[in-house]
């Protein structure tokens, strides 16, 4: 009979331990930083696809869109964020807010799907927003570019979804060098940061003007020639004006990026990007 106690006891205690680190994952996850890693490419080359980062939450503070959504497709659970925290749904507000910054690297949920993305924040509220011949226009300036020579990677399948990058340099084989140019963009509060161009793109390098509603901000990929962003209505794939409640919070730095399919791979692990920057 003692062994038998001894055996539930162990199994109780373990119950509660394993009840307890879950509270204590959940608050810190809700409250302080959450774990994102990056599906695609639309912000190269400030994020690569497998970069791995803890998104600041502290940064703007909380809203609905601060709780966690759960979303695991193979056991069908799909707990949306608003489930769990709707009750402060709605009124455009947060708690213990501060307002984001132009040139800030923003993850958000998307105001229809719900989905996280991440994106640089470029227009603010009562902005007007432009692009012209492949220059972003805000407040009917240009912002200021520098030439910042050209991106190279390697032509091939990349991350969990198996896509191969676009090339300026046009059809180029698997294992061929991929090229892209880059430009170093300024924005008017001195945020410089890098920007990629393939080409020509209507309705992405041509655009006409938006202008922001109050208590919403305009988003972009650095990837300009592969992002669906601001400059693209949610009905045509794009997240268009994002709310400030659906803010999650600021990425700052990248704790570690794998080039490999899979973050477990730690062969494939890039060595110059442990603890870098965002910027």
């Amino acid at each position: 009979m003692a062994s038998e106690g001894g055996f539930g006891s162990a199994v109780w205690e373990t119950i509660k331990t394993i009840f307890w680190a879950l509270i204590i994952a959940g608050v810190f996850r809700t409250l302080l930083f959450q774990p994102f890693w990056i599906p695609s490419g639309s912000m190269k080359d400030t994020l690569l696809i497998g970069d791995f980062l803890f998104v600041n939450k502290m940064a703007y503070g909380y809203s609905y869109a601060s709780c966690p959504s759960i979303r695991i497709q193979k056991f069908g659970i799909d707990v949306d964020a608003s489930d769990i925290c709707g009750v402060i749904d709605g009124d455009n507000t947060r708690i213990l807010g501060s307002e984001p910054e132009r040139g800030d690297v923003v993850v958000f949920r998307h105001p229809v799907t719900g989905q996280d993305y991440i994106k640089r924040l470029v227009g603010l509220p009562g902005d007007t927003i432009q692009m012209i011949d492949g220059v972003l226009q805000i407040n009917g300036a240009a912002v200021q570019l520098a030439d910042g020579g050209q991106f190279s990677e390697t032509y091939d399948r990349q991350g969990p979804e198996g896509r191969p990058p676009r090339c300026e340099n046009g059809a180029v084989g698997p294992g061929a060098e991929c090229l892209k140019s880059r430009q170093i963009e300024t924005l008017p509060n001195g945020v410089a940061h890098s920007i990629l161009n393939i080409g020509s793109f209507r309705g992405a390098d041509e655009t006409g003007v938006f202008h922001v509603p109050e208590g919403h901000y305009f988003m972009m990929g650095d990837n300009r020639d592969n992002s669906l962003d601001s400059r693209f209505a949610p009905t045509a794939g794009g997240v268009g004006f994002v709310p400030f409640e659906n803010l999650i919070g600021r990425a700052d730095r990248i704790m570690f990026s794998s080039a490999g399919r899979s973050m477990l791979f730690f062969w494939t692990w890039r060595g110059d990007r442990f603890f870098k920057g965002i910027t």
